[in-house]
């Protein structure tokens, strides 16, 4: 039986990610980590163990991995595009220091690492339609940099030390769970909130912007079902295309439209998002997930705004 510990799980991806876990492989095989002042609450506190686990602080982490016999790690801590734009040197101390200490616990404990890479690894000099899974990676963000960085660290630690890295390259990613938090897709989100509380939508990306997008349960079928394929099959580690659907602002929005007729959406274009968003894939090519671990996503973009409507309409309403 795995021992799993995932940091930052309180945060958009790892409450959701640390509850499936449970649901998986038992609630006191899957520790929480976070850090102070962002405390598991509810469900995510009462069902399982938690820990504090800040990724700047090596000796933390050693003592939580040996207290908990810890033999899988999802690495979440990450400041998302937007905010590490404005915090550039604490996006890389949380991301490709903190990654290093992780490793450093892999590598000593023998625990395979999950450190999920982002659509941002790529920039404006990647072909943006059908983005290969192997191409050149020249962001222009410290987002997109540290996403590299973590994607070549990861494969380093796999090849020199055996360390059991894997990533894959996500997507914007659509909940109705966890309030977004500062990222480029954000407005994905925010959209089907707008939507359900009857509020004029104001969107900051400009009308024919392409982005990749994906649902959050296919987001959480990613990651672990990859980390639960069999390695040998394993050609690419760090890390795979992973793709389920991609809109423009005008689509999303005439999507929601035949459910919510009377809703409505202006412009008003945010240049800093604008610019990262045009640097990002309009679309990738998620074949080599698709060979190597069968990789296959649930839902598009109708089934995933049913199922939005209907769960924030219960959340809100």
């Amino acid at each position: 039986m795995k021992n799993i510990l995932v940091i930052g799980s309180t945060g958009q991806i790892g409450s959701e990610l640390t509850t499936e876990l449970r649901k998986r492989y038992g609630g006191d095989h899957v520790v929480a980590g976070y850090i102070p002042g962002a405390e598991p609450k509810g469900e995510l506190a009462e069902g399982g163990p938690s820990a504090i686990a800040d990724v700047t602080n090596g000796e933390q982490l050693k003592e939580v991995a040996s207290k908990y016999h810890i033999d899988t790690i999802y690495n979440l801590a990450a400041l998302l595009s937007v905010v590490a734009e404005q915090k550039p040197r604490l996006a890389w101390r949380i991301g490709i220091d903190g990654l290093w200490n992780i490793l450093e616990v892999a590598r000593e404990n023998k625990c395979a690492v999950f450190t999920p890479s982002s659509i941002g690894s790529f920039g404006p000099n990647t072909p943006h339609v059908g983005t290969p899974q192997d191409t050149i990676q020249r962001p222009r963000t410290i987002y997109g940099v540290s996403k590299v960085t973590t994607e070549l660290i990861s494969d380093y630690y796999f090849h020199k030390y055996g360390v059991d890295t894997r990533a894959v390259r996500f997507p914007g990613l659509i909940s109705y769970v966890t309030p977004p938090g500062g990222g480029t897709t954000d407005y994905a989100v925010d959209i089907y909130y707008a939507a359900v509380r009857g509020e004029k939508f104001v969107c900051p990306i400009k009308e024919g912007t392409l982005m990749d997008m994906m649902y959050m349960p296919d987001g959480l079928h990613a990651a672990i079902s990859l980390m639960e394929a069999d390695p040998s099959r394993l050609i690419h580690r760090n890390a795979f295309n992973v793709a389920a659907m991609s809109f423009a602002p005008e689509t999303i929005y005439a999507e929601i439209k035949k459910v919510i007729p009377d809703f409505q959406m202006v412009y008003d274009v945010d240049p800093l998002k604008q610019s990262i968003a045009e640097s990002w894939p309009d679309s990738m090519d998620d074949s080599a997930a698709r060979s190597e671990w069968d990789w296959k996503p649930q839902y598009d973009l109708p089934t995933m705004t049913k199922d939005m409507i209907e769960k924030l309409r219960v959340k809100l309403l």
